[in-house]
Parts: C-alpha cells; structure tokens; sequence
C-alpha cells in the first residue's frame, strides 16, 4: 500500500493576509502524512514593480515578464514569500525547506513559445520537468519541501512560472510511489455554480461538466487554470484532486467535506 502524500497549493489573495496565512499554516503542519506546499505570488512584486516604476503587462491575467519584472518576481517569490512561509512553519514545528525549481535542478522549464505574444521570461513545465528522485528524498527525510513559482530552463536562466501547473505536474511526478492527494487552496468554497452566491458549491467536476461550464461563461477566469490542471493531474494518475477553501484545509483533511472534487 502506497504511503499517502499531501500536494497543498496556495496564491495570492491568502499570501497577501497575514493573520489568514498564520491560520492556514496552523493548519498545513499539523498533516501528519508527508506534505509538499506550493506558492503562487501576490501584490507584493506588483507593488514592488510600481515603485521602482517598472510597468506591469498582463495579457489574459498572465504576467509580461521581461528581464526587470523577472528579477522582481524572483525576488519576492523565491526570495521574501518563500523564506516568510518557511520561517511561519518552522516556528510550528513543521520541518519545511525553501526552494525555486533552480536549487538542486528541481524542476526544469522551458521557455514559453507563442506566435502572437511574447511572454519573455515565463517557463512551461510538464511531468517529467521534476526531480522526482531528489523530492522523494527530501520527504524521507521528513522534511517539506516549499516551492516558489520559480523554475529554469538549465541554460543559467531564471523562468517565472504557473504555481497551479507546478502543483499539479508535482502531484502527477510523485504519484508512481504516494497516494497523492492535490489540494487547491483560494478564497471559494469550491467550483460555483453561480459566481455570485457562495453556497452554491458543485460538488464533482467531470471533464466534460468543466466543458460545459466553461462554455456557458460559468467560470471566473482565475479558476480556470486551476480546474484545467486539475484536470491533467486526474488524468495522470494523481489520486485525488480537490479545491477546497483555505480555511477548510483541517476540516478537509479530516473529515473529506469540504469543497469540490475532480474526477474524470
């Protein structure tokens, strides 16, 4: 039988609130099973940004990243969040390390390509971009691993990348020798089916239920590159897929009520 693995992603808005990130990290390290966090960034490199008057480019909600936006997003992603969550989890006991996809050749991207837009210095990953030997590792030695969304292309090149297809390319890596559960955490109750009233949780999203969703402009476009890589980590053999509210992650992990699960 497979010992059971946790791969919990968190972003933005929870990064952002302080007194909201204590209580999950509370939770969070109190899994007893073996347990990867993975981060997305926040408005702190947008702030960052302004300040140094560097303008921010967004196309689709997906960040520009030339060469003075990605040494922000390096900063304050693999630098200052990463750091602030380890530090927040070793004072509760949780053995946690820091890492960008760079450190230890962890996870490998390559440069997006697009005909249309220039992404700049964004990466793409799939499953095998992971050192999946070394995080196998890492967990046997009852540590956990925190991920940046941070990674590289192996040619001396830093590549910011998506924090939802990092967790789930980690869940699909690593579910070979785990039973892997891959949680994403965000400030809904699960996958709505009416946006505006937040007690309308769907409680199983099928594939072909996220097509007709997205076809009827359901879906708020932030929860989309979720629910898409859910999805792939499903159909990867990733045991569990849920998204669940942050606040629930305790709730969830004890009595499976919370949220909204992705099945195929």
């Amino acid at each position: 039988m497979k010992e059971k693995l946790f791969v919990v992603k968190i972003g933005g808005a929870l990064i952002d609130d302080d007194e909201l990130l204590n209580q999950f990290l509370e939770q969070f390290s109190e899994i007893k099973e073996k347990k990867i966090l993975v981060h997305g960034g926040g408005k702190l490199a947008t702030t960052l940004a302004d300040k140094l008057g560097i303008e921010q480019k967004l196309v689709n909600g997906r960040r520009i990243t030339d060469k003075d936006t990605l040494d922000i997003v390096a900063m304050v992603y693999a630098g200052g969040i990463n750091k602030n969550i380890v530090a927040k989890l070793q004072q509760k006991k949780c053995k946690a390390i820091g890492f960008s996809g760079a450190d230890a050749n962890l996870i490998k991207a390559k440069k997006r390509k697009n005909a249309e837009i220039d992404f700049g210095f964004v990466g793409d990953v799939e499953e095998k971009s992971v050192n999946r030997k070394l995080i196998n590792k890492l967990l046997k030695l009852s540590l956990t691993p925190v991920f940046s969304a941070i990674t590289h292309d192996k040619k001396g090149n830093l590549l910011n990348t998506n924090a939802d297809t990092i967790a789930s390319v980690i869940a699909q890596s690593l579910s070979s020798k785990y039973e892997v559960e891959l949680l994403y955490c965000f400030d809904k109750e699960g996958v709505l089916g009416d946006v505006d009233n937040p007690k309308s949780v769907i409680k199983t999203v099928s594939e072909e239920e996220f097509s007709i969703l997205k076809e009827e402009g359901k879906l708020h476009k932030g929860i989309l590159p979720k629910l898409e890589n859910a999805l792939g980590a499903v159909k990867n053999n990733v045991n569990k897929v849920f998204l669940i509210k942050e606040t629930q992650l305790k709730n969830h992990i004890e009595n499976h009520h919370a949220g909204t699960e992705i099945c195929l």
